[in-house]
């Protein structure tokens, strides 16, 4: 627990027990309410769940929270990889002077060691992709060469703007959330995984017929971690990654769809185009299921995080709800709501092109986006039965 106290006392979560005279309190070897209440504080401004727990999520983002950039050697170090606040201002430094680590996200993957790498290259130093004394002095030698705006924004925008309007020939990974020994929740005859099963598979159907290659991140008896759900989509190489939940609380009245992209406001850390596809999947969804608006937010979680592409997780109504349960147990229901996200998902392509009305565009109207006279090559269908 001392460790702990001292992690959120550096973040500034956490008072130290002073008594009048200015002497320290013996702190509590106890995780008592001071403590769970800094932990709620440090997960809200850190974009996590904020239950007051102290979970091995939680306990990563904490421990990187305190490294500033100087304090450590940086380096890869493949299947253990550094993570942290210093490692996501290295990202911001090297974006803003034109290298690119993929995106800022506080991980010291191979990317960012390849941008390490140019910089050393570019500056004259000796290359061998970690940042010690010297390469921290080049960076503080050099200014921005970049001023105002997000330089990974609008690489981000451009990717997306200059690959067509198509769906077809792309790869969507759907990951039901839960599943296995791991149902999520149990509300009003409703099961989470099976739910969110049967939701990505009406998504899967239509994709597939568009000519999308559809991948599942489980079966209806496994239950993967979010970083091995993760790994398999970066290895996939997909587009996009769709995340799929139910929401629940112990407050009653709480109804509603939300949707999270990969968002903190600290070192320009955002996913510009997980924003854009979250804010269309929340208003397709809102629009043709009468589902309560809870809107679309930037998130800290580790899948959202560890993911390459963008990545939407959605919680498309609340188990704990009556009115939402009975909406997600009626199939009518769930294969518009599939629709409605496989609108959204074909709007993103369509850019600035895209003159239609929310809630408007139908699944035949598809077709003219994705010919299918245009050939395809390895188009098949993903999911685990």
């Amino acid at each position: 627990m001392r460790s702990i106290r001292a992690l959120l006392q550096a973040t500034g979560d956490l008072a130290e027990n002073n008594t009048r005279d200015g002497s320290t309190v013996q702190p509590s070897e106890m995780y008592d309410e001071d403590v769970a209440q800094a932990v709620r504080a440090f997960q809200q401004r850190r974009g996590l769940i904020a239950d007051g727990v102290l979970g091995l999520h939680t306990h990563i983002a904490l421990d990187g929270a305190h490294w500033k950039l100087g304090d450590r050697m940086l380096s890869h170090i493949p299947g253990h990889m550094l993570q942290g606040d210093d490692v996501a201002e290295l990202q911001e430094r090297l974006l803003s002077l034109g290298f690119r680590p993929d995106r800022v996200d506080g991980i010291f993957g191979a990317q960012t060691e390849q941008a390490v790498r140019r910089f050393q290259g570019g500056v004259g130093l000796a290359v061998d992709g970690s940042v010690g004394p010297q390469t921290l002095r080049a960076f503080a030698d050099l200014t921005r060469s970049v001023s105002g705006g997000s330089p990974h924004r609008l690489r981000e925008e451009e990717l997306v703007r200059t690959s067509g309007h198509r769906l077809l020939g792309r790869i969507v990974v759907l990951d039901p959330g839960h599943g296995g020994e791991d149902t999520g929740t149990v509300a009003h005859g409703l099961t989470e995984s099976e739910v969110t099963l049967d939701l990505a598979r009406r998504i899967e159907g239509r994709l597939s017929a568009i000519g999308v290659t559809v991948l599942f991140t489980r079966s209806a008896t496994t239950g993967p971690e979010d970083l091995v759900r993760a790994s398999m989509a970066n290895q996939s190489r997909a587009d996009i990654m769709l995340s799929l939940h139910c929401d629940s609380t112990d407050q009653s009245r709480a109804n509603g769809v939300a949707t999270f992209f990969w968002g903190l406001e600290r070192f320009g850390a955002w996913s510009a185009v997980g924003e854009h596809l979250a804010n269309l999947i929340q208003r397709e969804i809102v629009s043709r299921t009468g589902l309560a608006d809870c809107r679309s937010h930037p998130r800290g979680w580790q899948l959202l995080q560890r993911t390459q592409m963008p990545t939407v997780r959605i919680e498309a109504g609340y188990l704990s709800h009556p009115q939402d349960a009975a909406k997600l147990a009626d199939p009518v229901f769930l294969d518009t709501l599939a629709e409605a996200i496989v609108i959204a998902l074909q709007r993103m392509y369509l850019g600035e092109d895209d003159t239609n009305a929310t809630g408007v565009l139908r699944l035949g109207d598809l077709g003219a986006y994705n010919p299918k006279h245009t050939s395809i090559h390895g188009v098949r269908s993903g999911s685990m039965e």
